[in-house]
């Protein structure tokens, strides 16, 4: 197979959560462990710190990976899901993982793979682990898919364990109580390794502080330390918040002998984008008129996009809004701003809600505007009624945002302008 042949086989073959929801979803590490038996247990040839959450968990696995280059290590960064490239989940020193390894690596074990019955996500995982093993990192960023406790990436040891905070997104695995959402991000959490939990809540701190006493496992809360200088100077608020989490974790991985100074976690904080192709995350695609993305997709994630768009200077809001099927939308539609034109869209996925149908529920919330088939019809509309002192928004999804992305240059141009 060639490197196209091998994506359509990655993603026609097998089920993807991202793409069709709960039919892809697996509540066991059973096919990881046979996985990572085949591979020669990969997962024990490089050290890690793993992550987990409901938002920020991939901001911060950045921020932390960043940080490690610019201190001079070789840093596996494994994140989900992909926004323009697959291989953006899989990075060496910001550096994508070559189209050949994909190829040679879905070759030699397919069959394996087949008669295992492996998930998109857990043959995914795989590729990482023996990518990052081979390559001898130093040590790699691994951020979980869904969930914690049974996520197809917690058969690893790490030097750390990383929970940035915990809001309802998807519920139909996790629980419907912040609590039994906690309980199983928590499952990350191992023996006698320290815990770092990005934001105290009232409703999950306990369930952390028990589990982490189970395990005698030293925890520490992010939010409830010292704030440094260089979280104070972040201008949008969750980038503090992932920020300050990150900054938590370098401090703890010093202590257990980790070369890192200031220098590198001020350059490695500033250089996030550079280091490691971030995007997506309040990212300006246009600056006349204003066109900013974010792949905020739950209640708590847009709620905090709407705070920074507050923010904002502008004469009128152009809100492009697509959204998954299998969500709870009229928590976010309940806090989108009133005073907004709509541009109501649906994603090239299955999973994705018919726009017509967003646009109906959103009227139930005075939510005003158009349905259009694609995202880039959206975009191309709000253009075309925007002038240049308004702001356009694209998201509600992280599908909607890939396919801005995606068709970015023929959308807005090559440059930021």
């Amino acid at each position: 197979m060639n490197y196209q042949e091998t994506l359509d086989y990655l993603f026609s073959q097998l089920p993807m959560y991202q793409r069709i929801g709960k039919s892809a979803y697996k509540a066991d590490l059973n096919n990881t462990i046979k996985l990572c038996s085949l591979l020669g247990n990969p997962e024990k040839g490089f050290k890690s710190v793993h992550i987990a959450g409901t938002n920020g968990k991939g901001s911060t696995s950045h921020l932390l990976a960043s940080v490690l280059q610019e201190a001079g290590y070789k840093v596996g960064l494994y994140t989900s899901p992909h926004l323009i490239d697959f291989r953006e989940r899989i990075k060496i020193n910001g550096k994508m993982i070559p189209e050949n390894n994909i190829v040679t690596f879905i070759e030699q074990y397919k069959n394996d793979f087949e008669s295992i019955a492996l998930s998109f996500f857990e043959m995914t995982v795989g590729m990482a682990f023996d990518f990052f093993s081979k390559e001898k990192v130093d040590i790699a960023i691994i951020e979980t898919g869904l969930g914690g406790r049974l996520d197809s990436t917690n058969v690893i040891t790490p030097e750390l364990s990383v929970i940035t905070n915990i809001s309802h997104d998807h519920t139909q695995f996790l629980g419907n109580t912040l609590e039994k959402i906690a309980t199983e991000k928590a499952g990350i959490i191992k023996r006698d390794i320290p815990v770092i939990i990005g934001e105290t809540q009232q409703d999950t701190e306990s369930i952390f502080i028990k589990k982490a006493q189970e395990l005698s496992s030293p925890i520490l809360f992010a939010d409830q330390l010292e704030i440094s200088k260089i979280v104070s100077s972040q201008n949008i608020s969750y980038k503090r918040k992932n920020t300050q989490t990150a900054i938590i974790t370098i401090s703890e991985l010093i202590k257990k002998g980790w070369k890192i100074t200031n220098k590198n976690i001020e350059n490695g904080i500033t250089n996030t984008n550079q280091n490691t192709g971030l995007q997506g995350r309040w990212q300006t695609l246009h600056t006349s008129p204003l066109a900013i993305c974010d792949t905020g997709h739950n209640a708590s994630g847009i709620s905090l996009v709407v705070l920074e768009i507050q923010k904002l200077e502008y004469d009128n809001l152009h809100f492009i809004l697509g959204t998954v099927d299998d969500k709870n939308i009229n928590d976010i539609l309940n806090i989108l701003p009133k005073k907004a034109q709509y541009y109501f869209c649906k994603a090239n996925i299955p999973r994705a809600l018919n726009a017509e149908k967003l646009k109906e529920t959103a009227s139930q919330h005075n939510l005003r505007g158009h349905s259009f088939q694609s995202v880039f019809e959206a975009v191309i509309s709000a253009k075309s009624s925007a002038k240049s002192s308004d702001l356009i928004f694209i998201g509600g999804s992280t599908f909607v945002v890939a396919e801005a992305l995606q068709n970015k240059s023929k959308l807005f141009g090559d440059t930021i302008k």
